[in-house]
């Protein structure tokens, strides 16, 4: 019978802490990342061939579209590794959710069957944890780059009411910014997930194939659209007070996406 929950399941405990299915596949996603990145890592050449050649053509496009939005191919350098990242992760623990096996193999838990694997992205707190990470990196690096103060002094303002009162709603907006990035990703991907199960339930072989396809593009958007408004703010942290108006433009532009 077709079961869908909201929550994910939990297979086991490690001590108090427990181990849901959709923290086991997102374990098995960093183990596949990891791997990947060493064994890239081995074979890097001088002149580059095979899996290489297109890595980097993969990245070099990764920082023209940075450039776009820093401005600065050196800010681009610097900031890849975080962006990238992130881009990677979400895309790979997306794609993963879909592969034949998750969901349907299954464990017996006091005579109810528990996937053994669950798409990360549509469990809230695999959301809500990429969302707290990206943001307060975000704000360390404004800090890092601008300074503590100067950072602060963003949300906390005195010079006049007017002032602080824009700081309050800047503070709030750091918030909405969490909740954005946590309910997009999760709303996009877990309504993926329920979509092909009442499909595969209802017909279950020719009929699912294009959702299924739907779902690669829809799992390589979501990752390009949280990665892209983590750059974007990213340039408008480290902008200087006052040069933030064309980072608010892009940054529309890409949640308007």
């Amino acid at each position: 019978m077709l079961n869908i929950s909201l929550r994910a399941e939990t297979l086991f405990y490690i001590g108090s802490f427990p181990v849901t299915n959709a923290l086991l596949l997102s374990t098995v996603a960093l183990a596949l990342i990891a791997a990947m990145a060493f064994t890239l890592r081995r074979q890097l050449a001088v002149v580059p061939r095979g899996f290489q050649n297109v890595v980097e053509i993969v990245i070099e496009g990764a920082l023209g579209l940075m450039d776009s939005v820093l401005g600065n191919r050196r800010m681009s350098e610097k900031y890849l590794p975080l962006v990238f990242t992130v881009f990677i992760f979400i895309m790979i623990s997306n794609w993963l959710g879909l592969f034949p096996g998750v969901g349907s193999l299954v464990l017996n838990q006091h005579g109810d069957a528990v996937p053994l694997f669950r798409s990360p992205a549509s469990d809230l707190n695999f959301t809500l944890a990429l969302a707290l990470i990206a943001v307060t990196l975000v704000n360390v690096i404004g800090a890092a780059t601008l300074g503590l103060r100067a950072r602060l002094s963003v949300f906390f303002n005195f010079k006049g009411p007017i002032d602080f009162f824009v700081g309050i709603l800047e503070l709030i907006g750091e918030f909405a910014k969490i909740i954005s990035f946590s309910f997009r990703l999760f709303g996009n991907v877990f309504a993926g997930e329920v979509l092909l199960a009442i499909m595969a339930f209802l017909v279950p072989y020719a009929v699912p194939l294009p959702f299924m396809l739907l779902e690669i593009f829809v799992g390589f958007i979501q990752a390009f659209i949280f990665a892209m408004l983590t750059l974007v703010f990213v340039a408008m942290a480290i902008a200087e007070h006052g040069d933030g108006e064309g980072y608010e433009a892009e940054h529309e532009k890409v949640a308007v996406a």
